[in-house]
């Protein structure tokens, strides 16, 4: 399935707790990726389809220096693959020891037109990742080459990132604090349902800002605080 134009739009104004929520509501309850975070917590949100690379433990006698050698080296390739919008999904084992990407690949992803990036393990040169304009997402900084833990073999199947199953072709959406996996097949309902929670919570917090208590407001059980609602995007145009 292709991402739609009035999803990517909906998906890019809405937080991952949100999604979580509009998710929990479907049934999903393992959608947001477990101990990653953004390198720069300044960008907009990262929206895309996932094209994955999968890691398996390293074994010295398959994975010397020289492999890189080959140009159809399962990361290289991937990296060159990656296409202009999707967001690359790497499974590092949620093992940041060793590097999954440094900043020469993840610059390449970004001049190719991808979205962004993510690893349940960690980046190299992460302070020139961050400086980068670019969304990269892992776990901690990790100097040593990816070779020295890590041998990738797969590219664009289903793996495994920060504990969440991810299918080629699911919806990433990034934002300040993490990643969140939407099924492709339910993105369109899910944007939807979180672009309608955020017009209400941003009402809420309105509301509360201005003293009002969370009872009978939050969830809204009073009939007063549903029309109190639908006044305000009246008068908001939301």
């Amino acid at each position: 399935m292709t991402l739609k134009s009035d999803t990517k739009q909906r998906l890019e104004t809405v937080s991952t707790a949100t999604l979580c929520t509009a998710l929990f509501k479907k049934g999903l309850r393992n959608q947001f990726i477990q101990d990653v975070r953004p390198l720069n917590n300044q960008l907009s949100n990262v929206v895309g389809e996932a094209f994955t690379l999968r890691y398996i433990p390293a074994r010295e006698d398959l994975n010397p220096i020289s492999v890189f050698q080959d140009p159809k080296h399962p990361q290289r390739h991937a990296v060159e693959s990656c296409p202009m919008g999707h967001v690359m999904v790497i499974d590092s084992r949620k093992d940041p020891r060793a590097a999954s990407a440094g900043a020469i690949l993840v610059t390449r992803l970004k001049m190719r037109g991808c979205a962004g990036v993510v690893t349940d393990g960690g980046f190299r040169d992460s302070p020139e990742i961050s400086a980068l304009n670019f969304p990269a997402y892992h776990n901690r900084p990790s100097a040593p080459t990816n070779l020295t833990l890590h041998q990738a073999v797969d590219i664009n199947v289903p793996i495994g990132c920060g504990d969440v199953a991810v299918f080629p072709g699911d919806i990433v959406v990034g934002d300040k604090e993490g990643v969140v996996i939407i099924p492709a097949e339910i993105a369109d309902e899910v944007a939807l349902e979180a672009f309608e929670m955020t017009a209400f919570e941003d009402f809420v917090s309105e509301q509360v800002l201005a003293g009002q208590t969370i009872i009978g407001l939050y969830p809204p059980t009073l009939q007063k605080s549903k029309d109190d609602f639908a006044a305000w995007r009246v008068k908001h145009k939301r």
